[in-house]
């Protein structure tokens, strides 16, 4: 039987990678003491391992494909298919940011004010290439990690990865610039795109991955309500396309049921309850392809 190895990011992302894939349809087991989680599709093989690894192991053709992010293959500088862009991280849907900081009473304002000062990060080349970009000559140094405490006192600032911001305040840092905006990305091996049956397997996976997210912020809404209060009902309804209408037994009812951000959920129910429409029902989604 034909096999996909796919690397998984083991640390931060682990959680809610696992937790997406869930939702996609792919029920990954994790052991505590194993890098190699089984799971519920034989066509895949999975392993954990640091993201930052992951874009060097896919160029080499160790893996098929992997999961990790834009900041690590841009730092690894590798040859890879980028296939989906997949907007999640460890705490939240949206992007993170690896920004320059220094403490919140250094006196440095911008890039410039660094020439000739040490900065500490685990993205050395994303880094130095930013500095030469504006022209600034600093020692970039690599960081194993507690990288927030380094400044004042073993470096003169920080590049590091953020999601809100709240670390960095919390340890009495000022953000500079942004040096890189980034996020997951679905990523596969060259040889492994132009293998048909890897390929298909890929793009299954990223239109799943894909449709799974797409459901993060979306429940399913359906309702029943007479004909005559169809028009002010519909007009209540951002619907994703336009609602889906059915006739009831009895001809003067109909169903709707339709998609929408969950975050407007609470306030369009009422509105909907006022507008005629009874055993009104909200739904969690899994996956939503468009």
């Amino acid at each position: 039987m034909s096999k996909l190895k796919f690397g998984l990011p083991k640390g931060s992302l682990q959680e809610s990678t696992l937790q997406l894939l869930s939702k996609a349809g792919f029920n990954f087991s994790v052991s505590s003491r194993s890098y190699f989680p089984s799971v519920d599709d034989e066509e895949l093989e999975g392993m954990l391992i640091r993201a930052q690894e992951i874009p060097r192991y896919v160029q080499d053709g160790v893996f098929d494909a992997g999961l990790t992010g834009h900041d690590w293959i841009v730092e690894n500088d590798v040859d890879v298919v980028s296939v989906c862009d997949l907007i999640y991280s460890k705490q939240s849907m949206r992007k993170v940011k690896w920004v320059l900081a220094v403490h919140q009473d250094s006196p440095v304002q911008t890039v410039k004010d660094l020439e000739g000062k040490r900065i500490a990060t685990e993205v050395v080349s994303i880094t130095r290439a930013y500095l030469k970009k504006h022209g600034v000559n600093a020692s970039v140094e690599f960081s194993w990690g507690a990288t927030e405490v380094k400044t004042p006192d073993l470096v003169d600032a920080i590049v590091e990865v953020t999601e809100t911001g709240s670390s960095l305040r919390a340890n009495k840092l000022r953000i500079v610039d942004v040096v890189l905006e980034s996020n997951t990305k679905l990523i596969a091996n060259t040889a492994s795109w132009n293998d048909p049956w890897k390929r298909e397997k890929i793009e299954n996976l990223a239109m799943l991955l894909q449709g799974a997210i797409n459901a993060g912020s979306r429940v399913g809404l359906k309702m029943n309500l007479k004909k005559a209060d169809l028009e002010k009902v519909i007009a209540l309804i951002p619907a994703l396309r336009k609602p889906t209408i059915s006739q009831l037994s009895d001809q003067e009812w109909v169903a709707i049921e339709t998609i929408l951000e969950e975050k407007v959920v609470r306030a369009i129910i009422p509105q909907l309850k006022r507008a005629g429409a009874e055993g009104i029902i909200e739904y969690p989604l899994n996956k939503v392809i468009y």
